[in-house]
């Protein structure tokens, strides 16, 4: 794979504040079992990826593609549908079991409504969240930020759900949506805020099923751990999950974090010692990740957990998203940061320090995380040169 050269805008931090020794409870099995109750529930692909392991060469280059999960193009419907259900649950001061698929579930809380759902988003969350609305039979009000590309808003809308346009960034999303809590109203976010963490926890809870999917399928094929895992950060919630997960055992393997450039908040609080806010405007193409501050309910697991962290340009998540599609997975701009942080990670003269550890020897696996599809089809031809239907064949993990 011949890959052109690109220029570097990475930022690399070994984190200060990573306590090896700590070590988190298991994930919840409920979380899986709930999941698999959720309709055309399948397990996403793991990609092996030859051409990308002899890129950057290592033993392996496993990629965990949530670009098409429940039908929605990214993996924020697990954490979006498991918070969800747990909200209603305490609303109703009981489990509503027992329920055999969504449609069941619908018809025994029917007698709420009329009641809804609201979120902020920059995108995917909103979406997963006005998804879990409809299912329901519940109206939904979803909040972004200025600048939300229109193919995201019209996702939203096409789900069924009420957008509005905040004047301001994420963070002014989010405190706008937090005006829509009452007794008619559920506000299911991602991020916390004083007074209000135990939803954000249950949806950094949901994205456990991605892991214990990947660990099955790696039994099945009979393929180790992997040496390193890189991850997507935007307030840290999935990487808190990540962090959750990997150190809940004795994993003696490294997670990597990836962050823009100019939104690197989890970054620049590591390096300060505490939550340290970035300010915006974030305009980065990786929409997803455009936070300015972290999430209070991930911090302690994201900043405890996470050996390095890595913040990149636009460039290398555009990198990202044409190697990808030369391996047969479809990723948007968000989905590839995590290949794009690899590539400045084997390229960069910033990563120098990253490479004398090791980690890209040929004798390592590396597990990469994509966390969207491509959520704007004509960004997404822009950048890769041709249409997502055009890009895919599936890759089966080999022994």
């Amino acid at each position: 794979m011949n890959t052109p050269p690109v220029a570097s805008e990475s930022v690399l931090l070994h984190n200060p504040l990573f306590d090896p020794a700590k070590r988190w409870p298991a994930p919840d099995p409920a979380v899986w079992a709930f999941h698999r109750r959720m309709p055309a529930y399948l397990a996403t692909t793991l990609f092996d990826c030859p051409g990308l392991a002899q890129r950057y060469g290592v033993g392996r280059v496993l990629v965990k593609a949530e670009t098409q999960r429940l039908g929605l193009p990214s993996f924020k419907i697990l954490g979006a549908s498991w918070a969800t259900y747990r909200a209603l649950c305490d609303h109703l001061g009981f489990d509503p079991e027992p329920w055999l698929n969504i449609n069941d579930l619908a018809r025994r809380i029917s007698y709420l409504k009329p009641f809804g759902l609201a979120a902020a988003t920059d995108g995917n969350h909103g979406r997963a969240v006005a998804f879990m609305a409809r299912l329901l039979g519940f109206h939904c009000h979803i909040f972004v930020p200025a600048g939300t590309v229109p193919a995201r808003i019209h996702a939203i809308q096409n789900e069924g759900a009420d957008v509005t346009v905040v004047d301001g960034d994420y963070d002014a999303a989010v405190a706008r949506s937090a005006e829509e809590a009452s007794n008619r109203c559920l506000v299911i976010s991602d991020t916390s805020w004083p007074g209000y963490d135990v939803t954000p926890r249950r949806v950094v809870e949901g994205y456990t099923t991605i892991f214990m999917e990947i660990d099955q399928a790696l039994r099945a094929a009979g393929v180790g751990e992997p040496d390193a895992v890189i991850v997507p950060v935007g307030v840290g919630a999935f990487m808190s999950a990540t962090v959750g997960y990997y150190r809940s055992r004795p994993w003696k393997g490294a997670l990597i974090g990836v962050e823009p450039a100019d939104a690197n908040c989890v970054q620049v609080s590591a390096r300060a010692g505490e939550m340290t806010p970035v300010p915006g405007p974030h305009r980065s193409i990786m929409v997803g990740l455009n936070c300015g501050l972290p999430s209070p309910v991930a911090w302690p697991k994201v900043s405890t957990g996470v050996d390095w962290m890595i913040a990149i340009g636009d460039e290398r998540a555009r990198q990202g998203m044409r190697e990808l599609a030369e391996a047969g997975v479809v990723a948007g701009e968000t989905g590839a940061a995590a290949l794009g942080a690899l590539a400045a990670l084997h390229d960069d003269a910033a990563a120098e320090e990253f490479r004398a550890s090791g980690l890209l020897g040929p004798d390592k696996t590396l597990l990469v995380l994509v966390t969207e599809g491509a959520t704007d089809r004509g960004n997404y031809q822009a950048i890769v040169g041709r249409p997502p239907e055009e890009v895919g064949t599936i890759l089966s993990l080999a022994r």
